[in-house]
């Protein structure tokens, strides 16, 4: 074993413990080897019974599923929320780290003008949110609370239906990279930015994914906890990544939606 690399598992000690010892202090391995044996020859049976080898006893790579290798949830490029939904574990959405990804919402505006979270993922120790500060459209990347990296437009979104979209441009080249942020109301370009890095694994491992509020803990330091929910109507939310996130008018047809929710039957 060499730096952070975790042993073979057959260098792997197996120790036994009696069923009345919970505190697992008197090792029965070398006393009673026959039992050992028995117990190890069953895991075995029943592992391969129920799928689960091969053991996989990587740490950090596991957080992620790309990386990982396991069947997720959402399957495809796209993925189509509505407004109110809520609570959404990160391994329910589509997995954005590491790779360009688009950020698409029609809201719609009363004439007074809207406010506050249209979605957002993660919380104050990691994620983002796309909302609306002081009727712009904004971008909040949390980079492990470290740093809250931002893009905002510079008029306010007006009275009426509109799409919001963001859009991530990943630099490649490996994992937690940087890349370039673009913002558009409607097709048209309002603002960008430039994200450095940003986080390979997870963003949270309670916190969630919310359309219309940011729950829990608050991605951007521009909302509080409370009174973050956006003040208009959020109609739906379409994530997209690697080759469905490039949209040459930047905007989300009838059809587009159509074709994403059949694919879901």
């Amino acid at each position: 074993m060499t730096g952070g690399e975790l042993p073979s598992y057959d260098d792997d000690i197996w120790e036994l413990y009696g069923p009345d010892d919970w505190t697992q202090t008197e090792d029965l391995s070398e006393k009673d080897p026959e039992k050992l044996h028995q117990l190890q020859r069953l895991f075995m049976i029943e592992a391969a019974r129920y799928g689960v080898f091969p053991l996989d006893d990587r740490r950090m790579e596991r957080f992620n599923s790309d990386l990982a290798g396991r069947p997720t949830l959402i399957h495809g490029n796209s993925q189509l929320l509505f407004g109110g939904m809520g609570r959404l574990t990160e391994n329910t959405v589509l997995n954005i780290k590491n790779k360009s990804h688009a950020v698409t919402a029609l809201v719609e505006v009363p004439k007074k003008g809207a406010e506050g979270v249209i979605v957002a993922q993660g919380g104050s120790f990691g994620g983002w949110s796309l909302y609306l500060k002081d009727g712009k459209p904004t971008y909040c990347y949390n980079l492990a609370g470290l740093a809250r990296i931002k893009a905002a437009g510079k008029a306010r979104v007006p009275t009426g239906e509109h799409q919001v979209r963001m859009e991530f441009k990943y630099d490649g080249g490996g994992l937690g990279k940087g890349g370039d942020i673009t913002l558009f109301v409607d097709g048209k370009k309002v603002g960008d930015g430039r994200l450095e890095m940003s986080q390979p694994m997870i963003f949270s491992a309670d916190e969630t994914t919310d359309v219309g509020t940011d729950s829990a803990t608050p991605v951007s330091d521009d909302y509080g906890e409370t009174g973050n929910a956006f003040t208009g109507k959020v109609e739906w939310v379409q994530i997209d990544i690697d080759d469905a996130s490039e949209n040459s008018d930047h905007l989300i047809t009838a059809e587009q939606r159509w074709q994403i929710a059949m694919a879901r039957q």
